[in-house]
């Protein structure tokens, strides 16, 4: 394959009004967090399926099985960085470890600073949602959201935070930090909903 049929290949993959990126740039609110291991947990509360708040350490997080996804990371300022191996602890294994309720709907997970964002229950528990601890095999840096971040391939990745800190499973929606500031609450990169002004009834909580 040439270097334009490769080219053609990689723009073919990506989504409505999106450009290719070579490299990650660092994008986030607010400063970067430090990192106390002594203090740090993640936790999943709210409606799970025994009524009672799950915690790990961080040494007992980075024990938990390892998995690995090949995928792509669509920011909504319109780049795309494509078939990124993304490594760390999938979202089917915490929902084993610590399932939700039979009525939960969506997820809030929640980060530093208070930080959060919403997601539908099928997006939090497909395939491709991890809990990433590692990019192509090295560990995550501070500024890329050291010690561990949600991503969620097929949204865009405002829905997939830093520094991510936990879950909490709801029985209803609720929109998050980005999603009560204007932007869409279900994030779509292929259907490009970017805003809130984009929704339709059905597609969130009302602002």
């Amino acid at each position: 394959m040439g270097q334009s049929e490769s080219r053609e290949g990689e723009l073919a993959k990506l989504p409505p009004g999106q450009r290719l990126q070579r490299g990650w740039p660092v994008t986030h609110y607010g400063p970067v967090p430090k990192f106390k291991p002594d203090r740090w947990e993640f936790r999943v509360f709210g409606a799970t399926a025994d009524g009672e708040k799950h915690c790990w350490t961080h040494e007992e997080f980075s024990a938990l099985p390892y998995s690995t996804v090949v995928a792509d990371l669509h920011c909504v300022t319109k780049f795309s960085m494509l078939d990124a191996e993304w490594g760390g602890v999938s979202s089917l294994e915490i929902a084993k470890l610590a399932p939700p309720a039979p009525d939960v709907t969506h997820v809030m997970v929640w980060a530093e600073y208070g930080f959060s964002s919403n997601l539908r229950l099928s997006d939090f528990m497909a395939e491709t949602t991890i809990f990433a601890t590692h990019k192509d095999g090295e560990l995550l840096t501070a500024e890329h959201g050291f010690p561990v971040r949600l991503v969620v391939p097929h949204l865009y990745a405002w829905k997939g935070p830093k520094w991510v800190r936990g879950v909490e499973y709801m029985t209803a929606d609720r929109r998050g930090f980005w999603e009560e500031r204007g932007y869409h609450n279900i994030g779509d990169p292929w259907t490009e909903k970017r805003y809130s002004y984009q929704e339709v009834p059905g597609d969130g909580p009302e602002l």
